[in-house]
């Protein structure tokens, strides 16, 4: 377990250095991460990175750190991610229709239970993205930050003051 825990720290860390080394602000890297996350929550195979891209675009990321936040889903997260997105847009919305069954398939059927699972779907992939997609801005954002230390205390006392 020590180990396991060992290899994922250092592959953490690794991480964490290769964003620091990217180009633009701590912002810009932040906002292209969390654009890319965002879009990576949504069930749109073979444009996340497209539309990750783009909206580091629109939000002024970086868009290399975008294309890599896409990967939130990817062939081992796909199922639960999408599972848990598709759950919470029922649970907003309700069921809804639902699968009819290969019974009763029919065009209208089918039509309904598509716009039904897809509604779902869309919306807790919004939600889920908005959420992930902002901790992981305001994560990104808090580790790349320089820390501050010139601001005095005013409170503090200086060296030989009464």
């Amino acid at each position: 377990m020590k180990r396991l825990r060992n290899t994922f720290q250092r592959r953490l860390n690794r991480w964490l250095q290769w964003i620091w080394r990217q180009e633009g602000t701590a912002g810009q890297r932040a906002r292209g991460l969390a654009a890319g996350v965002f879009c990576g929550c949504f069930p749109f195979f073979g444009f996340q990175t497209l539309l990750g891209i783009g909206l580091a675009s629109l939000v002024r990321g970086n868009h290399l750190l975008a294309a890599a936040g896409t990967w939130i889903s990817n062939p081992f997260t796909y199922v639960p991610l999408f599972w848990f997105n598709y759950r919470l847009g029922a649970l907003i919305l309700g069921e809804g229709a639902g699968w009819p069954g290969l019974n009763n398939l029919n065009q209208e059927l089918l039509a309904t239970a598509g716009w039904d699972v897809m509604s779902r779907l869309l919306l807790g992939s919004s939600l889920t993205g908005t959420v992930f997609g902002g901790l992981s801005w305001w994560l990104t954002l808090h580790c790349l930050q320089p820390k501050r230390t010139g601001s005095p205390n005013p409170h503090r006392r200086e060296r030989g003051q009464r």
